[in-house]
């Protein structure tokens, strides 16, 4: 028998070596797979943003920022703590550089409280620590956020937003009381910590 030559194209792979063809045509299968997800995700997003642009959230409520004290929900008689029909209470506050006004208010404990802000001049930050009260408080727009609190005591209200210069002094405070001491309590004290 004649000594037959296999060429290297030819010869049998070895064990545990995947042959070249095999490797390219797994690796396209890949590319053509990555691409079609890269592809379907971009158009999400150009999706959503075209139909967030269309059809803006329900519940973004906008104000004018210059007149805020003059009128409208956000007059400094409105501000404050106020008892609802419902038996709920709603905070309405207004942040500007470097304070909350009202500085103070009181709310009840075991009740559903609303906090409703609004900026006059820049982006605030508005947190109360220890619940799940974070919100951004930015000018032209009302932030509105619902908690309820379980017991008695203070909560710091920084602002967590730098708003320039004197934004390490923005605090506020949120005095919790019984809700029996709160429906005793007039409008004046309830905006005051003392």
């Amino acid at each position: 028998m004649a000594n037959q030559t296999i060429s290297p194209p030819d010869a049998p792979v070895p064990d545990g070596i995947v042959p070249a063809e095999v490797v390219a045509r797994t690796e396209k299968r890949w590319i053509i797979i990555m691409t079609t997800m890269l592809l379907v995700m971009m158009a999400v997003i150009v999706v959503t943003g075209i139909m967030g642009a269309m059809h803006p959230s329900s519940n973004v409520e906008v104000v004018d920022p210059t007149t805020l004290h003059l009128g409208g929900e956000f007059v400094e008689s409105n501000l404050g703590t106020a008892a609802e029909p419902d038996g709920s209470v709603t905070v309405r506050l207004i942040a500007q550089q470097y304070e909350f006004i009202p500085h103070c208010v009181t709310v009840p404990a075991g009740i559903p409280v609303k906090f409703r802000l609004s900026s006059a001049d820049a982006v605030h930050g508005f947190m109360l620590p220890d619940t799940n009260v974070n919100t951004m408080v930015v000018p032209g727009f009302v932030a509105e956020v619902r908690t309820r609190f379980a017991n008695e005591g203070e909560y710091a209200m920084p602002c967590h937003e730098f708003c320039g210069l004197g934004h390490h002094a923005m605090w506020a405070h949120v005095r919790v009381v019984q809700k029996e001491r709160f429906a005793n309590l007039t409008a004046i004290k309830r905006v005051s910590c003392e």
